[in-house]
C-alpha cells in the first residue's frame, strides 16, 4: 500500500485530474443526501494533509532557511500583492456571483503548502528557505485570513469570524503542533538514518491521501452544478490562470533580478503554490452551503496549479541558470 500511495504522490499531475473525474461522476450518480453528507470529511481529510507535513519537517532547516530578504519579499509577494490582484480579478469575473470571488480570494490568502517544498526540491532551489515559506506562510495566511475576508469581502458574503478562525485552529494550528511532537517522538525511537529512509517517505504518501480525497468530495458537491452548465467552467478557468500567470512572472522577476538561483526556484515555489486544501477546507465548513461555490473555484485551482508546477520545474535551467553539479562530480 505504501509503494502504491508514494508513487502516486509523485504522480499528482495525473491523479488530481483523474480524481475530479471521479468525484463529478460519483456526484451525480449518488443520491444528494449522501454527497451533501460528505463535507464532514473535508476536516479529517485536511488534518490528514497537514500533519504529516510537520513530522517530516527538519527544524535545521529551518534555521539554514531563515533570511531576512527572502522571507521578506515572499511576505510581501503572498499578502501585500497577490490578495490585492485575486480580489480585483474576483470582482471583473465574478460581480454578481460573490462566493466565486471567495473561492479565487481565499485560495490567494493561503500560500504555499507541501508541494511547495517538493517542487523546490525537484529544480534543485533552495529547500531551507522553501521549508521557512511554508511554515511562515501557512501561519501568517491562517491568521490573516479571516481579517482579510472580513475587510475586503464582508459587504458581499457572511462572514463568521470566529467559524472561520475555528476552522483554522482544528486544520491548520492543531495538526501542526501533533505534527511536531510526532516526529520528536519518532526521533526517540529510531536514529536519524532510519527515520529519513523508512519512516519518513510514509508521511507524504498520507498527505496525498488527504490532497485526493479533498478534491474528490469538493467536486462530488459541486457536480450536479456543473454537469448542468458546463460552460461556467470556462468562465472560472480564465480568472484563475490570469492569477497564477501573474504570481508565476512576478514571483520569478523578483527571483531573477534580486536572487541567486537556490533562492529564486524557492521564491517562485514559496508564493505561486497556494494551500488548496485548507482554503476549500476553510470554504465548506465556515461558509454553509453558499461556501460550495468557492470550493468548485478552488478545486479547480488543483489543475492550474499542479500542472503549472510540473511544467516550471522544465524551464528552471532556462530562468535560473543550470542547476548545480553534485559534491564530487
Amino acid at each position: 500500500m505504501w509503494k502504491a500511495l508514494i508513487k502516486i504522490n509523485k504522480n499528482l499531475v495525473y491523479a488530481i485530474p483523474a480524481l475530479m473525474i471521479a468525484g463529478l461522476v460519483f456526484g451525480n450518480l449518488i443520491d444528494q443526501s449522501t454527497v451533501s453528507g460528505m463535507k464532514t470529511l473535508i476536516v479529517p481529510f485536511t488534518f490528514l494533509m497537514v500533519y504529516p507535513m510537520m513530522v517530516t519537517l527538519n527544524i535545521k532547516h529551518l534555521k539554514q532557511g531563515l533570511q531576512l530578504k527572502i522571507q521578506g519579499s515572499a511576505v510581501l509577494i503572498n499578502f501585500a500583492i497577490i490578495p490585492f490582484v485575486a480580489y480585483f480579478l474576483g470582482r471583473l469575473f465574478f460581480a454578481d456571483q460573490p462566493y466565486m470571488a471567495l473561492g479565487l480570494f481565499l485560495a490567494s490568502l493561503l500560500p504555499t503548502s507541501g508541494m511547495t517544498i517538493s517542487w523546490t526540491g525537484f529544480a534543485k532551489g533552495n529547500m531551507g528557505a522553501a521549508i521557512n515559506m511554508t511554515v511562515i506562510g501557512l501561519t501568517l495566511g491562517s491568521l490573516a485570513t479571516p481579517f482579510y475576508v472580513s475587510w475586503l469581502l464582508g459587504e458581499t458574503v457572511e462572514v463568521n469570524f470566529f467559524k472561520v478562525m475555528q476552522q483554522i485552529f482544528f486544520i491548520v494550528f492543531l495538526p501542526m503542533g501533533l505534527g511536531f511532537a510526532t516526529r520528536q517522538t519518532l526521533l526517540k525511537k529510531y536514529d536519524m538514518k532510519e527515520f529519513k529512509e523508512r519512516i519518513a517517505p510514509r508521511f507524504p504518501a498520507m498527505s496525498t491521501i488527504g490532497v485526493l480525497g479533498i478534491v474528490f468530495v469538493a467536486m462530488s458537491l459541486k457536480a450536479r452544478t456543473i454537469m448542468a452548465d458546463p460552460g461556467q467552467l470556462l468562465m472560472i478557468f480564465i480568472p484563475l490562470l490570469l492569477l497564477y500567470l501573474f504570481n508565476f512572472t512576478l514571483s520569478t522577476m523578483a527571483g531573477r533580478s534580486f536572487f541567486n538561483r537556490g533562492d529564486g526556484i524557492a521564491l517562485v515555489y514559496g508564493t505561486a503554490m497556494r494551500n488548496l486544501s485548507i482554503a476549500l477546507a476553510i470554504a465548506i465548513n465556515a461558509f454553509g452551503e453558499a461556501g460550495t461555490d468557492a470550493a468548485l473555484v478552488i478545486a479547480l485551482a488543483y489543475i492550474i496549479q499542479v500542472q503549472s508546477a510540473a511544467w516550471y520545474v522544465r524551464f528552471t535551467d532556462s530562468l535560473f541558470g543550470p542547476r548545480p553539479h553534485p559534491e564530487g562530480a
